[in-house]
């Protein structure tokens, strides 16, 4: 009996350490992290676009945060800085992704800026990305003999355009290229140090 109270009150120890070390400090040094000043909150339909992001798996394969280039090559891969915990306080849930199936998506909206461009990359991803594996989404989309005016056709190159018909995006689709278009990390994170540039001259 004594050696399943030490067993037990040993595994209780090491789960309270990990819990304190993984949990409780990284929260505790990050909870109080102000908004960079570049950063604005996500409107409504940004946020529609973001639960669809999160419904259809996008952060499965996608992440959004990029490393220093101390851990690996993603500014060079064109994915922007490192990302810093401030670049987060508006993100509820996170969506830093565990995978890059697809490329890294924290500065999306400054890579590809283009409407056209992201709907027709949803609807076809082939047609703009030869060789790519991200799956098609043309539940996003409707086809239709014309699009009405008040809708957003969508512009595919004519490989892909489908004959005689036009592809119109759903509000769901435009709503998700909007936060696509609103992943855009360009601003500064470390304020400029007044020393260190009197120091340059």
């Amino acid at each position: 009996m004594e050696s399943e109270v030490k067993l037990i009150s040993g595994a209780m120890v090491t789960f309270a350490l990990a819990v304190t070390a993984l949990v409780v400090i990284p929260y505790l040094q990050v909870r109080d992290v102000p908004a960079p000043e570049g950063l604005k909150p996500y409107t409504s339909a940004e946020l529609r676009g973001r639960a669809s992001y999160i419904s259809n798996g996008c952060m499965y394969c996608h992440s959004q945060q990029p490393r220093d280039p101390s851990f690996g090559p993603d500014a060079k891969r064109g994915w922007g800085r490192a990302s810093v915990p401030g670049d987060y306080v508006y993100d509820r849930p996170h969506l830093l992704g565990s995978m890059r199936t697809g490329p890294d998506l924290f500065n999306i909206g400054v890579r590809q800026p283009s409407r056209d461009w992201q709907l027709g990359h949803l609807y076809q991803p082939r047609a703009y990305v030869e060789g790519s594996i991200m799956p098609s989404f043309p539940y996003l989309f409707d086809v239709k003999d014309k699009a009405d005016p008040d809708e957003v056709e969508v512009h595919l190159p004519p490989a892909y355009q489908p004959e005689g018909k036009v592809v119109v995006a759903t509000p769901e689709a435009i709503d998700l290229v909007k936060y696509l278009q609103s992943l855009k990390h360009e601003y500064p994170v470390i304020p400029a140090d007044p020393d260190g540039a009197k120091d340059a001259k």
